[in-house]
């Protein structure tokens, strides 16, 4: 069960330890899940299957060399049973149930749902056919049921040279070996068409969209930015961060995870230069030029809708340090998808930020340097960290949770929720607006002050984009960025001192062109990852890409992914380890 912000209020699955309710779950650890019971017998009546030993019987060869002596059969034993007990536990918290919005089922023309790519009409509904396939490839899971919506006509762009494609759709029947199946993790329901959180969402794209250009440290006496929050604070379900009852420039566009809405906007893993090896790397990124925002008429629009990749492309300024909502929407639209996350780990790690006090090697400084440890670091006296519990142990998980994640979101995405994207909304509004067709928008959204700003800056109530082609080619519950973001972090917060202080905290100057440091509260590691990982999933929504439940919700989707992840691993190190430590987006403490 999950409370009304998406937070889980069960117990921490078996393996993770609520240091706030240090009493360890009633279900066995994995080493000792086939205790009493021989691990063949366990598997078969769990119905896995048996392995038989590759090594042959204890008279071969193999047992008799000089490293062996009854080891190699012993370690095939071991491995096959840390496999099989991972495989148990993971067959035994079932599949859980995933609540739908009910747009689908509500709204024959299916405008409550995603169907960008697919063939639609004049106001931009889509062809009952186009969809009916589109559903019927999903259900069916077949590559070929996919193919037939271009061959027979489904997709909608007349120009096939111009047809952009689905992405991706058959990854959310991927099967994983670690963690948690994907279709084990669940998320609620996206919000309805018609509710006053999606309303209250929409209403929020609309004012990102008006402040893209705005610098994040003006908010405070933008005046603009103040009309966006008073405009927030009187939507009737709008679920941001506040400050009291009301929506601040402090809390604008931020999230309600821990550190989020602590200091400056940024976080510091998008500002501090970057060691990688023998390079230092400063964060300036090449930014898109202010002021251009695309999908503001309705026939590029509709083409967009229809799958139609548009001729124009991003007309590029010059290189900043992210200072607004454009350059992080710059920054999220050719990123590599866990690329703040590895610099993060390696800023990290160049810093010497101390390792979490559970790390069995701690962070000892070189040999004949005279520093003491690191404050939290238990350190080894004779060993440091490297294939375990080392840098290259931290980057690589970084990469392994990411595609994890992925699986698990694209489950949901195409199998489950189908939500329509926010510019495919914004349609709905203008078509309202229009008096083509009466759709049933909550009325909160038609009294926000936004759409007279859109209405006086661009004649209609549709959704300015950052990018000329709007969204990717996938549905928009939940987002992919984020659900890689919570997934990073949580590795991120789980291998260093999440409660440690960045050191020499900066902020972008006024036109981005430098740092200059910054003055105020503390900054938490735990505290400026969260906030990184809302960064990233904030500028997609500043994009005009995402909502805010998708990023928020894949978020936390996330977290669990690599939690999973983290504790299937803990059982195969060899060192004394007492679990993974970290505070978790909800705010509570718990070892893995």
């Amino acid at each position: 069960m999950k409370n009304q912000n998406g937070i889980s209020n069960c117990p921490e699955p078996p393996g993770v330890v609520d240091e706030n309710n240090p009493e360890p779950p009633p279900s066995p650890g994995r080493r000792n899940f086939l205790g009493g019971v021989g691990g063949a017998t366990a598997a078969i009546a769990a119905g896995a299957t048996v392995l038989t030993p590759v090594l042959g019987s204890a008279n071969t060869a193999a047992d008799r060399d000089e490293f062996g002596r009854g080891h190699s059969n012993e370690r095939i034993r071991d491995a096959r049973r840390l496999r099989i007990d991972a495989a148990l536990q993971m067959a035994s918290e079932g599949l859980p149930e995933h609540p739908r919005n009910g747009d689908e089922e509500r709204f024959p023309s299916r405008i409550g749902n995603y169907s960008k790519g697919l063939r639609h009409n004049e106001i931009g509904e889509v062809d009952p056919r186009a969809y009916k396939a589109f559903i019927r490839a999903i259900e069916s899971g077949k590559f070929s049921d996919f193919e037939a919506l271009a061959t027979n006509g489904h997709l909608g762009c007349p120009d096939p040279a111009r047809q952009r494609r689905l992405v991706s759709p058959m990854s959310g029947y991927a099967f994983d070996l670690e963690g948690l199946d994907p279709h084990q993790f669940k998320m609620r329901a996206a919000p309805a068409f018609s509710s006053a959180e999606e309303a209250g969402e929409m209403v929020e794209l609309y004012w990102m969209s008006l402040l893209r250009d705005v610098n994040f440290l003006d908010f405070e006496t933008h005046s603009l930015a103040q009309l966006a929050a008073d405009d927030l604070s009187r939507l009737p379900d709008f679920r941001g961060p506040k400050q009291g009852k009301s929506v601040t420039p402090q809390t604008l566009f931020r999230d309600n995870f821990p550190g989020c809405t602590v200091g400056p906007y940024i976080s510091q893993f998008l500002l501090k230069d970057c060691p990688i090896g023998a390079q230092l790397i400063d964060q300036r990124i090449r930014t898109a030029a202010p002021g251009e925002d695309y999908m503001t008429d309705f026939q590029s629009w509709l083409d967009v809708q229809n799958g139609c990749q548009p001729a124009e492309a991003v007309r590029l300024d010059n290189a900043c340090f992210c200072r607004n909502g454009r350059d992080l929407g710059q920054y999220i639209h050719v990123d590599a998808l866990y690329q703040a996350y590895l610099v993060a780990g390696l800023i990290l790690l160049g810093n010497r930020i101390p390792w979490d006090r559970n790390n069995p090697y701690g962070q000892a400084p070189e040999p004949g340097s005279g520093l003491p440890l690191p404050p939290g670091a238990s350190g080894s006296l004779a060993q440091v960290g490297f294939a375990t519990f080392g840098g290259p142990h931290l980057l690589a998980l970084l990469t392994e949770v990411s595609t994890r994640a992925l699986k698990a979101m694209w489950f949901h995405k195409w199998l489950v929720h189908r939500r329509l994207r926010p510019e495919e909304f914004a349609g709905r509004v203008e078509v309202v607006r229009r008096n083509l067709e009466r759709y049933p928008i909550h009325p909160s959204l038609f009294r926000s002050s936004a759409l007279d700003q859109l209405d006086s800056k661009y004649g209609a109530y549709l959704l300015p984009m950052a990018f000329p082609e709007g969204s990717p080619q996938h549905t928009s519950y939940g987002s992919g960025h984020s659900v890689v973001a919570g997934a990073c972090v949580t590795v991120l917060k789980a291998w260093f001192d999440d409660t440690a202080i960045i050191p020499d905290p900066v902020v972008p100057n006024s036109d981005g062109t430098g740092v200059v440091p910054f003055e105020g509260p503390p900054l938490t590691v735990g505290g400026e990852l969260n906030k990184i990982a809302s960064n990233i999933a904030q500028g997609r929504n500043m994009a005009g890409v995402h909502w805010r439940t998708d990023a928020s919700e894949a978020i936390k989707l996330g977290e669990e992914v690599a939690i999973s992840v983290l504790r299937d691993q803990n059982p195969t190190y060899r060192e004394p380890f007492q679990g993974f430590r970290l505070t978790r987006l909800n705010g509570t403490s718990i070892i893995i």
